[in-house]
């Protein structure tokens, strides 16, 4: 019996190096050619998507028909009426961020919530033009954007293209009511 489990690990190895030494499929030989060139990949896994995924906005969603005195690019997507934000104030919003060259988005967020001034000034002016409910694209220039510095995916000297959605916001004083209501101790009855 131990001559059968010493002769499988070597049966093992055979089988393992006669696969690894059989002939390459002529596509992906093929593939191998050049440096620069990338590999076919067989019909099978032309199905898998490629990670991290990077979507690509076409040329007529980085547009903008109108400009602000200051130069940020806008176009109303979804108008809305009312009230809106001031730059003291918070917002909760959905969005998504694009080279404004290429299509090729480099962030996006559902219900996030930050103060209107806290973000690059393009964006703070454009989101003091909307009103909750709506929908607008700002297109913002390099110097209301990150400038000759970048920021992480965005290279240096980027317009850039956001569209926003305003869901709601609240005013500087507001947050601070809710969160002192936040912070009181929570009182039980009969003590």
């Amino acid at each position: 019996m131990s001559t059968i489990f010493r002769a499988t690990p070597r049966l093992l190895h055979l089988v393992a190096l006669s696969l690894l030494m059989a002939p390459i499929p002529a596509e992906a030989a093929e593939a191998r050619k050049g440096p620069d060139a990338k590999p076919v990949l067989p019909a099978a896994t032309t199905d898998i998507v490629e990670l991290p995924l990077n979507p690509t906005l076409p040329t007529g969603q980085r547009v903008c028909t109108a400009k602000t005195a200051s130069g940020l690019g806008y176009l109303v997507l979804r108008p809305a009426t009312g009230d809106k934000p001031a730059k003291a104030d918070f917002v909760l919003v959905n969005y998504i961020g694009y080279l404004a060259a290429t299509g090729v988005v480099f962030d996006q967020g559902m219900r996030t919530a930050f103060a209107v001034s806290d973000v690059i000034p393009g964006f703070t002016e454009g989101l003091q033009t909307l009103a909750k409910g709506g929908i607008a694209r700002f297109c913002i220039p390099a110097a209301m954007g990150y400038g000759p510095d970048g920021s992480g995916p965005i290279p240096a000297n980027s317009d850039l293209v956001f569209q926003v959605e305003l869901i709601d916001y609240k005013t500087a004083a507001e947050v601070e009511a809710m969160r002192k209501e936040g912070a009181a101790e929570p009182t039980v009855e009969g003590q």
